[in-house]
């Protein structure tokens, strides 16, 4: 609220007179909206305010959408603009590969997942192990031992929690361990994760801390290898698909419009969309006989087409009753695959997989359960 006071204080000094008054009216309805709130709902609070056309410039009105996100929201931001930053949201509607990530060194042990960019620590190991002896004679000898077991016994209990964590994960992508000093390896090649969580360490990583601090360390310095981890799955799902396509086996479709049927019909096992993929589906819906003429466009096409909806004719009854219905076409294919139970699979341009799937087949490709009949 207090941030929004001073913006508002701000916003008086725009030169526009009809844009000071937008954008002062939308800032007091956001906070009019706030004062409903006793405290932020558990995944945080999203509001967008603005003066929206409702036909053509001069008929501005003020509308205010108040959304709770689907995942907690990590960020405070706020913008004023000439349009609405759905980025964060966005983002959190995309398909996230979830990884395990290991910090340890001889003292502590720190277990945590990253989902997207979610870090979340959860849980904390002591070693309790005391430090190295200096003392010579045969003393010495027996406290080295001792302390070699209580090091095995430290592992273990770290591998113990680590795998009571990741092994109830069925969508862990893989570990990475990281930490400074020797202990990480000494960790990661004994037997103390189980061996279908050994198979799926990534790579092990040098840091300077532990904690906290040593799992960002960890994102930070593992970035190129989840990157490339995402893009070896990705350049998978693409050359399946070439695979089955290249053997004509029937077990393949591709471009919008029969991927679409495919859906309809259940039989589709993974969708495979290029993440450069743009369309809008269009559709001209006339309230007077009850006619839909249905159309796949670009962005920029659909915003005219929707822009011009006072001057569109029913083709049949020829009336101006028309209403414009749009939807992007990702969004569409996107909610018939998890309606059918089919696999998505969003995939980048960044591999020479994903550019052949955007140029040479549409952008928009699926694998079958079966023929089509």
């Amino acid at each position: 609220m207090s941030s929004l006071r001073q913006e508002y204080s701000t916003a008086s000094n725009i030169k526009s007179k009809g844009t000071r008054k937008n954008v002062m009216d939308a800032i007091e309805r956001v906070m009019q909206r706030l004062r409903l709130f006793n405290m932020p709902p558990p995944n945080g609070l999203v509001m967008f305010c603005g003066a929206i056309p409702q036909n053509g410039e001069g008929s501005e009105k003020i509308e205010t959408y108040v959304i709770e996100p689907p995942e907690p929201t990590p960020i405070y931001y706020y913008r004023c603009n000439h349009r609405f930053h759905l980025e964060p949201l966005t983002e959190m509607l995309q398909a996230k590969s979830l990884y395990g990530l290991i910090v340890i060194d001889g003292k502590s042990a720190t277990i945590a997942t990253l989902r997207g960019r979610v870090l979340s620590t959860e849980k904390e190991v002591t070693s309790g192990i005391p430090g190295k002896h200096r003392a010579g004679g045969q003393s010495a000898r027996r406290f080295e031992r001792l302390r070699e077991v209580e090091v095995k016994e430290y592992y273990k209990r770290v591998g113990a929690h680590a795998n009571g964590l990741y092994l109830q994960l069925p969508d862990l992508e893989g570990i990475i361990i990281g930490g400074p000093g020797p202990t990480k390896y000494d960790f990661e090649q004994g037997d103390y994760l189980q061996y279908a969580l050994k198979e799926r360490v990534l790579a092990t990583v040098d840091t300077s801390y532990t904690g906290d601090a040593g799992l960002k360390e960890v994102v930070d310095k593992s970035i190129d290898i989840l990157r490339e981890v995402r893009y070896t799955q990705e350049r998978k799902a693409v050359q399946a698909f070439l695979y089955e396509l290249g053997h004509d086996t029937g077990l393949v479709t591709y471009g919008e419009g029969e991927v679409r049927r495919a859906l309809q019909n259940g039989i589709v096992a993974t969708l495979l969309v290029s993440e450069d993929y743009q369309g809008v589906d269009v559709t001209l819906h006339c309230t007077n006989c009850g006619f839909s003429e249905r159309s796949t466009l670009k962005p920029d096409e659909a915003q005219r087409v929707v822009e011009d909806e006072a001057k569109h004719r029913c083709s049949q009854c020829a009336t101006s009753n028309v209403e414009v219905v749009t939807q992007d076409v990702i969004d569409e294919l996107a909610e018939l695959a998890e309606q059918t139970g089919a696999e998505v699979e969003v995939i980048s341009a960044l591999t020479e997989e994903g550019v052949q799937l955007k140029d040479g087949f549409g952008g928009v490709a699926a694998l079958l359960r079966y023929k089509q009949a």
